[in-house]
């Protein structure tokens, strides 16, 4: 079998301006912004938990262990070939150490063998196209990385409450036309909210929307405030990355959302 048609052909890439290797599948979903910008979004400290959901390859995990240095990290995926490859980066990064990769259901909570209330951070990319009405890659990786169900969004915050301690931050990225949907998911158990949107040009609508969280009674006066940030725009109006974004995407620079 062609190397093109093998579905184990992985490729090495660089991302993060060179300072992460990522080796991936050469087909089926691959490694994109949204990643990094989830890293980008997720503060952390030396010594924290933070626990990535659905990390695929470990791309937006490890960016984040690569800028918080003493930074221990979990990379839940379901996926086992993807959980093998996100091992394997780890090690690739040497972050093995501080970064582990599980293979679990990031919607079952018990499933992934961590305490309830041992996470300082949880960061999630959950798949956030409904297959009942955006069409479905036929090719089986991509599709378990971009569709879900109308229950998925749901069933992973509440496993994100589960593992945070009190006052925990949840980080996640969303398609920006989706937010009210975050929203309502994060309702019962999360307060202290902040939005920042991706657009990818100046003056055009936002195609994704970043959300932090802290875990906590939203009816709680400390907790009810949202804050809404000024959105990253990705190109110019030339298609040139912005150099905000280029600030982000390979300096290594953090969003304001990571100040919590």
């Amino acid at each position: 079998m062609g190397a093109e048609r093998d579905p184990l052909a992985t490729t090495e890439d660089a991302v993060l301006g060179g300072r992460l290797l990522l080796r991936q599948p050469k087909r089926g979903h691959r490694v994109g912004h949204d990643a990094i910008l989830l890293a980008a979004m997720t503060g952390g400290r030396a010594g924290e938990l933070a626990v990535d959901l659905g990390a695929g390859v470990g791309a937006a995990g490890l960016a984040l262990a690569a800028r918080i240095a003493g930074l221990n990290v979990v990379l839940v995926e379901i996926d086992e070939m993807l959980c093998t490859l996100a091992a394997e980066n780890a090690q690739l990064n040497r972050m093995d150490a501080r970064v582990k990769a599980i293979v679990a259901d990031a919607g079952d909570a018990t499933a992934i063998g961590l305490a309830a209330g041992s996470a300082d951070r949880v960061l999630m990319n959950p798949p956030f196209n409904d297959p009942v009405r955006q069409n479905s890659s036929p090719d089986p990786g991509r599709r378990l990385a971009h569709v879900g169900g109308p229950s998925l969004l749901q069933n992973w915050t509440r496993t994100a409450a589960w593992l945070l301690k009190p006052q925990g931050v949840l980080t996640l990225i969303w398609r920006a036309d989706g937010l009210a949907e975050v929203l309502s998911a994060l309702a019962d158990d999360f307060g202290g909210l902040g939005v920042l949107p991706v657009l990818p040009r100046d003056g055009r609508p936002p195609i994704r929307v970043l959300v932090s969280a802290k875990k906590g009674a939203p009816s709680k006066p400390n907790l009810a405030k949202r804050t809404d940030y000024p959105g990253l725009v990705l190109n110019d109006a030339h298609g040139r990355p912005t150099a905000a974004a280029q600030a982000v995407l390979r300096g290594g620079q953090s969003l304001p959302l990571a100040e919590l």
